[in-house]
């Protein structure tokens, strides 16, 4: 069966490749995406007839009257102000993202919609008061902009479920990468100044431990959550659960692509550098059937299609 799909966030970094891989699969999509980090480039073929772009924002565009006579099976709610440092020094704009919020809650009440996916985020969690962290056990106890409104969004979701009977489920990404990825985070920064023989500035020690996950296992593990119809009104981890330093990123990506940059390390950010980031893999495991693309994999083929392209996605 083919459904008809929103994505909002649909030009970005998991938003285009999930959106490529549903028109791939036969289904009609919609993208909406107002292009502010996002990029037409990183929206699916030409050669596929199944899916329409529409610029827009989703904190101020009436859904209902651009989708009036538009049935609408599903909703992937991936638009959002994204990067820590930028929800930092704009902290008035990443509150807007709660409207966004509530025009989907409100639409899919109106519509009907079998079920809303909600991009959340590992920055939720904050400093780590327990590792792996998971769903359920570990605090949330993040004071950035960025985590407060993705706590309040999960709020809302679950107060839409018990008020007016809109499943969902909620997403907590940890970092993911790969090549449609923005060089303003770190494997993509490090992949494109690498590649240019350009310095690897490392923020503080680089003692920092992150984990990644290839965006092509972020898109089974999703897909995968989705046509099986699991975690249906319930929130889970999707991650990596191999921890690096970033210190040892740097010299890894440095040594996988022969490059010649040296390796600086400056101050330390004041706010929103976590020390560790794990998380908890004990319910995804029900939905991973396989292993993980490997780091040294992924780096190579993200830096292949970088070095092949003549921009950098932003």
């Amino acid at each position: 069966m083919n459904y008809n799909i929103l994505i909002t966030g649909g030009a970005g970094n998991i938003g285009g490749s999930l959106s490529r891989d549903l028109v791939k699969k036969g289904h009609n999509v919609i993208i909406l995406d107002n292009l502010s980090t996002g990029h037409k480039k990183k929206l699916p073929s030409k050669n596929f007839q199944n899916w329409k772009f529409i610029k827009g924002d989703i904190n101020q565009i009436d859904l209902s009257k651009l989708f009036k006579n538009k049935k609408i099976d599903y909703i992937f709610h991936y638009a959002a102000v994204v990067g820590v440092q930028r929800t930092l020094k704009n902290p008035n704009l990443v509150l807007n993202d709660i409207k966004g919020i509530e025009n989907i809650l409100n639409f899919a009440v109106k519509k009907k919609t079998k079920r809303i996916f909600y991009a959340s985020s590992s920055e939720i969690y904050g400093e780590p008061v327990t590792i792996p962290q998971d769903e359920f056990t570990t605090p949330l106890n993040s004071r950035l902009p960025y985590a407060i409104v993705k706590n309040v969004g999960e709020a809302y979701f679950r107060s839409y479920k018990k008020t007016y009977g809109v499943d969902y489920t909620i997403f907590r990404f940890f970092n993911t990468y790969g090549p449609l990825q923005s060089d303003e985070f770190v494997i993509t920064k490090f992949i494109d100044r690498a590649l240019k023989n350009k310095n690897l500035i490392i923020n503080g020690d680089g003692k920092q431990t992150r984990t990644f996950l290839y965006i092509d296992d972020n898109i089974f593990l999703t897909t995968s959550i989705f046509f099986k119809k699991k975690f249906i009104n319930d929130v889970v981890n999707i991650g990596n659960d191999n921890e690096i330093t970033i210190e040892n990123l740097a010299k890894k990506i440095k040594k996988l692509l022969n490059s010649k940059s040296k390796i600086i390390y400056g101050k330390a950010l004041k706010d929103g550098d976590m020390k560790r980031r794990k998380p908890s893999l004990k319910r995804i495991n029900i939905i991973k059937k396989q292993k993980f693309i490997n780091l040294e994999k992924g780096i190579i083929e993200t830096a292949k299609f970088l070095n092949n392209s003549k921009w950098v996605y932003r």
